[in-house]
């Protein structure tokens, strides 16, 4: 598990690409003055993006409980409680989450911007 890397993964980087060249600018990477230290923030809008891992965060299409053993299937259930602790803790200070899959983010990273950009602009400031 050490090789697995935790930040500026493949489909971040895909999407923060995919941002800037949609001209969305502003973000702050990994910010860590929030719960959950979000793949991407807009702190002043209150925005924090997360790309999971589909494996890694429980995708039923990636992981079934029972095929991998009880140790993943224990350490993927903590990542799904971590998870929802973290969204629930974002939400109660007044930030808007957006959870993206590892694999939609590389399948169609217009449509994860456009998910952004929608995000963004109900967030915008008055």
């Amino acid at each position: 598990m050490a090789a697995v890397r935790g930040k500026h993964t493949t489909p971040e980087l895909v999407l923060r690409r995919a941002l800037y060249a949609g001209g969305v600018r502003g973000w702050r990477c990994h910010w860590s003055r929030v719960p959950g230290k979000p793949d991407i923030a807009w702190p002043g809008r209150r925005v924090a993006v997360f790309v999971d891992g589909a494996f890694w965060h429980g995708h039923p299409s990636r992981h079934r409980p029972g095929r991998s053993g009880e140790f993943w299937d224990k350490k993927i259930a903590r990542n799904v409680e971590r998870d929802r602790r973290v969204d629930a803790e974002l939400t109660a200070l007044g930030w808007h989450v957006l959870r993206l899959w590892d694999f939609e983010v590389q399948r169609e990273p217009g449509q994860s911007v456009a998910r952004v950009v929608a995000l963004l602009e109900q967030s915008a400031p008055s």
